[in-house]
């Protein structure tokens, strides 16, 4: 099936359900200022391609049909997202609407760009097949590289050193010749910024976010005004660039340094456990230095961008976000006017929102003003 294009009338009708939910017509007119008219034309179009549907509600009936919602259609693709770390491998499938169809996880020995390709072409299939999706419209395939963009075309990336022969390699070459679906690459604080917008239920309220990630080491993703924020070098909100790699850093890394260098016998973030006694205290001094660290990253974000929200993610265990969040609520930060202050909370997807977010990136080009 032929992805959907959409004009920029269609995409502000795509991206006002995928924010709102179901509306009448006339609600969406109103909302996007178009005509009646001019907005009956467009819905029809986007109802012949697949990607918009009525609201099988049994009360409209029972009513005598007045006017009818209209809401994204789950049936009108889905896409895929891939995000490799060091000794595992994650996958999402999302349909066109948003909602999770499945996961795939496991762990892998380290692999170079190219076995990864093609793990990655033989896994897609396999789910493809798994989650009866053969014949529905495939979006695309994005991919989280925990790393900053070396350009702007994100040819080739500064990936972390535990993914062995992926530094400066040619990605986007490599995985377009193994995979042979629409495909996106992006940083992965990016691809969790726009699981956050998405799927945390930013988008509803708010259009200008800071999404922190605590993964492999510290990053940021940016969205303003609904757009992704790339910056001119393809590196922004590489907030890792504040803290050395020789010194302490609030990564979850450095935590996992801390607790082993007092003898706890964990060698994997998975493994740390604020409820575990021989880790409390060790966690609990980390948060303190690590919120105070992460005062100035929520201050520049607050007086930089304005965002409605700063949102604490990734893969660390919920008790230890929720105590950096408590830390920073109780600390100084910077204030504007009616004194609004770093508007900081902690995700609330659970776990990494990285693969999906990578699943969402084929659906945010869709739609999105980019």
């Amino acid at each position: 099936m032929h992805l959907p294009v959409f004009d920029k009338d269609q995409r502000r009708i795509v991206q006002e359900l995928r924010k709102s939910g179901p509306l009448s017509r006339t609600a969406l007119a109103n909302r996007l200022e178009i005509s009646p008219a001019a907005l009956t034309k467009l819905s029809r179009t986007l109802l012949s391609m697949g990607v918009v549907e009525e609201l099988d509600d049994p009360a409209h009936a029972a009513r005598g049909r007045p006017a009818v919602p209209l809401q994204l259609a789950s049936t009108g693709g889905y896409a895929i997202g891939a995000t490799a770390h060091k000794g595992v491998l994650e996958l999402a499938l999302v349909d066109f609407a948003g909602a999770t169809i499945g996961m795939h996880h496991e762990t892998i020995a380290p692999i170079d760009p190219r076995q990864f390709a093609r793990k990655l072409r033989d896994l897609t299939h396999e789910l493809i097949g798994r989650y009866n999706l053969i014949g529905r419209r495939m979006l695309g395939m994005g991919i989280a590289v925990p790393g900053p963009a070396l350009s702007i075309e994100g040819e080739r990336w500064s990936v972390v050193d535990a993914l062995p022969g992926w530094r400066g390699a040619p990605l986007r070459e490599i995985m377009a010749g193994e995979l042979a679906w629409p495909l996106w690459l992006e940083n992965d604080a990016n691809a969790a910024a726009l699981a956050e917008f998405y799927l945390g239920g930013l988008m509803r309220d708010f259009s200008t976010v800071v999404v922190v990630l605590l993964g492999y080491g510290i990053g940021a993703g940016v969205i303003v005004d609904g757009r992704l924020v790339r910056g001119q070098y393809g590196v922004a909100g590489e907030v890792g660039c504040l803290f050395p790699m020789d010194r302490p850093r609030p990564s979850p890394l450095d935590l996992l340094a801390c607790l082993r260098a007092e003898g706890c016998a964990i060698t994997s973030v998975a493994q740390i456990d604020a409820s575990a006694l021989d880790q409390r205290a060790t966690i609990e001094a980390w948060m303190d230095r690590a919120a105070g660290q992460l005062e100035a990253v929520c201050n520049n974000a607050f007086a930089w961008l304005d965002p409605g929200a700063i949102v604490l993610a990734g893969p660390l265990p919920a008790e230890i976000l929720r105590g950096l969040e408590e830390r920073l609520s109780q600390a100084l930060l910077a204030s504007t006017v009616e004194g609004r202050r770093p508007p900081v909370r902690v995700s609330g997807l659970g776990g990494s929102p990285i693969t999906l977010g990578a699943a969402l990136l084929p659906i945010h080009a869709l739609g999105a003003r980019e």
